[in-house]
């Protein structure tokens, strides 16, 4: 009996390998910064699954990343429907729309050479970067609706900007949350609150959508996407702790973070450019 817990223990010290402690700690550091600022963290995810822990193809990061950003997403979308924070009719427009999006950009996206496709990323990240930087609070208009009245006014603007927005997330494999929230404000008018919670709807639904188009191509590895959220999940209970201790500090966080992206899209875009 002692030998075979002996056994045991050390089958399953076997099972966590080095790229799975890798993976856990860059959820983490993304569920870190998610919790802390709010956004844009989740870009940093397939620089860290590749850079990292060592996935060994560009579309494999994407594919796992979507999938972890997904379900973050959800989890996030659960306390923010709580708080009556989400315009239904509104995001499930937009997120029907982007849907569509996702799904041709993501298979756009798994044709072009994998290299090539992290030198996009990178210039992403820059530009995600600089919106981060120059970003300003917006308290827009918190009692629009999309209804029979407005549905003439607003269901346009919403299909138009969820195929674009969708169609950027399905191709470069992120959740899109820095671009919808922009496109739902600039759709509806909504206040900043309201775009934050009714954008993890579209966040979702791309995330699934990408990482599903990905996964019938074998490029999803489950494993780590569980490792990954796992460890978001832990780092965003510290990070949202930490952003009540910091909360007069938000903004310079997040313009520090800012700086961050855009040297690791300067990494990502020259390692991209310089592969053969």
């Amino acid at each position: 009996m002692l030998e075979l817990l002996q056994h045991w223990s050390w089958g399953a010290i076997a099972v966590a390998r080095p790229a799975d402690l890798l993976g856990l700690a860059s959820g983490s550091l993304v569920g870190f910064l998610l919790g802390l600022i709010g956004g844009g963290g989740s870009v940093l995810a397939v620089p860290l699954l590749v850079y990292v822990v060592g996935v060994p193809s560009p579309h494999i990061a994407i594919g796992t990343s979507a999938f972890a950003v997904a379900a973050s997403a959800f989890a996030n979308l659960i306390g923010h429907a709580r708080a009556g924070n989400v315009k239904w009719n509104c995001a499930i427009v937009f997120a029907l729309a982007g849907v569509g999006g996702a799904m041709i950009g993501s298979t756009i996206g798994k044709e072009i050479d994998g290299q090539k496709l992290l030198a996009l990323f990178g210039a992403l990240m820059i530009v995600i970067a600089g919106a981060m930087f120059t970003k300003k609070d917006s308290a827009g208009n918190p009692g629009v609706v999309l209804n029979w009245a407005s549905a003439a006014r607003l269901t346009p603007v919403l299909l138009a900007y969820g195929v674009g927005v969708g169609a950027l997330s399905g191709f470069f494999g992120i959740g899109g949350g820095f671009l919808v929230v922009p496109g739902l404000i600039a759709a509806t008018g909504m206040s900043l609150l309201s775009a934050v919670g009714s954008s993890l709807v579209s966040v979702t639904a791309f995330g699934l959508t990408t990482a599903l188009n990905y996964a019938v191509s074998g490029l999803v590895d489950w494993r780590m996407a569980a490792i990954f959220i796992a460890g978001g999940i832990l780092g965003g209970f510290f990070g949202a702790r930490a952003a009540k201790a910091l909360a007069n500090k938000k903004q310079l966080f997040a313009k520090v973070f800012a700086v961050i992206v855009a040297s690791v899209g300067l990494f990502v875009a020259a390692k991209g450019i310089g592969s053969p």
